[in-house]
């Protein structure tokens, strides 16, 4: 099992931790900061290291309960298990996902909350992203509406409040999940709730800055048709 540290500190940018499996040129951590990707946004990179010696982490997945950080192969032969190693994400490259993801939520939260679209798709990489809704029709008046709409919210400085709560109390929060389809496991027993105070509240496992102002300026850079229900609007990160 590993202790997943991001989940309640997304700053936490390098941490100590012990190998406890090693698979090839992978290894698993007893705790890390590194995020192994899901909801659309992508897994974290950056470095392991012991005595002098460093390893590139390349990429990084969860199975089961272990997260795995596979390494460069070009380095040295990874940590052998037990041995302590030191942790460093590439923050400039996990800060921008940070953004990028809660501007995603903030236009989730103004689509929701003002058209009642739900989400049926979306992705992203750092500073920028895509999000498929549920609408019929789509045109610039409204694109630009929503676009207005989403950086008054970024100025308004909200802040972001991560909980994790059991599953029975999580599913009494009226419209946590925001999805089309609900992609939560049956087997989680707790789930992990990211609000942007006065504006959105969904069940999610990403990175989250703490407050909106860190953002910076939403640009719809994109709007498309993906079907007759289904519209996609693609936004940069200023």
């Amino acid at each position: 099992m590993t202790q997943l540290l991001f989940q309640t500190d997304a700053y936490c940018r390098e941490f100590d931790a012990v190998v406890t499996a090693v698979e090839g040129n992978a290894v698993a951590l007893d705790r890390t900061a590194f995020y192994p990707g899901g909801g659309g946004q992508p897994h974290d990179v950056g470095t392991l290291s012991m005595g002098g010696r460093t390893w590139a982490v390349t990429k990084v997945r969860k199975q089961g309960r272990a997260v795995w950080h596979e390494l460069s192969a070009a380095d040295a032969p990874p940590p052998a298990v037990g041995l302590p190693v030191h942790g460093a994400i590439d923050w400039d490259r996990r800060y921008q996902l940070m953004r990028t993801h809660t501007a995603m939520h903030v236009l989730c939260g103004v689509i929701w909350r003002d058209y009642a679209a739900s989400v049926t798709g979306g992705n992203m990489e750092p500073l920028r992203g895509r999000m498929d809704f549920e609408f019929e029709t789509m045109r610039a008046e409204l694109v630009r509406e929503i676009e207005e709409k989403i950086n008054v919210e970024v100025a308004n400085a909200r802040l972001t409040r991560v909980k994790i709560l059991p599953r029975e109390e999580a599913f009494h929060i009226p419209d946590l999940i925001r999805t089309k389809i609900n992609l939560l496991p049956d087997d989680i027993s707790e789930v992990r709730t990211v609000e942007i105070e006065g504006l959105d509240l969904q069940a999610d496992g990403g990175t989250h800055v703490a407050n909106t102002s860190e953002i910076g300026r939403i640009r719809v850079v994109d709007y498309k048709s993906k079907g007759k229900i289904n519209k996609r609007i693609e936004v940069a990160i200023e």
